[in-house]
């Protein structure tokens, strides 16, 4: 992949706005000493995790329900 663009994110993730959110989450377990999940040659930790969603190798979580009383 030489490089990876919002359409290619938006095969696995249903909005743009998840995919910020994964990235600047990604970006921080990152930075905090955790390993890349695909190979990454000389770029920056943003790009890799945006690189990281398009492979399908960093997936969405739901959240649960919260139960309104």
């Amino acid at each position: 992949m030489a490089r990876v663009t919002i359409e290619d994110c938006l095969k696995n993730v249903p909005s743009r706005f998840a995919i910020v959110h994964m990235a600047a989450q990604r970006v921080r377990q990152v930075r905090e000493g955790a390993d890349f999940l695909v190979k990454s040659s000389k770029n920056e930790d943003v790009v890799t995790a945006l690189r990281e969603i398009a492979a399908n190798r960093v997936l969405l979580k739901d959240k649960p329900a919260q139960d309104e009383d």
